[in-house]
């Protein structure tokens, strides 16, 4: 796949496609490998609805968020596996089981609504988990000739048959990382714009 000037990953990511071996892992996730192989044989530039929970889970975010978080695992971490995008959210895949453990991880740093409430994470957009059970719609092999339907891309494509893969304790340390980096705390709250204004310069 051709890269733009514009592309935030073309400096460090794999965006050129996924190789024989990495399409071979990526088939080993569903009920019938060689004919997901056969499909991309005849239509590399074809996306596949696979499933997850056995060669790997997912975890989506939405795309601004989930490439801090990819940005954190690059720069602070150990890196990431194969990451994607789809319909506006980033597609990180997880070792499998991360799906069923994430969210509990989630909730026990006072993840959502209530921590935002008390200013500790703020506005912090949800984290969709894939795991067994669900499906996911995976990138075509390669880019589409036609630039502009960029919804759907790898943008770090498998190259192995065995990738490395983060776990649930990895993708929640990220993302702790990425939401403390886009919230900015006030030990002060914000002023009422209605409030009456009185002049005590002057009380004794």
């Amino acid at each position: 796949m051709s890269s733009t000037q514009d592309e935030p990953f073309a400096d460090r990511f794999d965006i050129s496609g996924v190789t024989p071996d990495g399409a071979a892992w990526l088939a080993s996730a569903g009920t019938y490998p060689r004919s997901t192989l056969a499909l991309w044989r005849e239509r590399p530039d074809a996306p596949v609805v696979l499933p997850c929970g056995s060669a790997f889970d997912v975890v989506s975010a939405p795309a601004i968020f989930g490439r801090r978080m990819v940005d954190r695992l690059w720069d602070e971490g150990p890196g990431s596996g194969p990451v994607a995008t789809y319909r506006g959210r980033m597609l990180l895949f997880a070792t499998p089981g991360t799906a069923q453990r994430l969210p509990s991880l989630l909730g026990w740093e006072e993840w959502g609504a209530d921590a935002a409430e008390r200013g500790r994470t703020g506005s912090v957009p949800p984290l969709l988990c894939h795991g067994k059970g669900d499906a996911v719609t995976v990138p075509a092999l390669v880019g589409a000739a036609d630039p502009a339907p960029c919804d759907s891309r790898w943008l770090v494509a498998p190259d192995t048959r065995r990738p490395w893969l983060p776990g649930a304790e990895i993708l929640l340390w990220a993302a702790v990382r990425a939401a403390r980096a886009t919230v900015r705390i006030s030990i002060f709250p914000p002023a009422d714009q209605d409030a009456k204004v009185y002049d005590v310069s002057r009380r004794r």
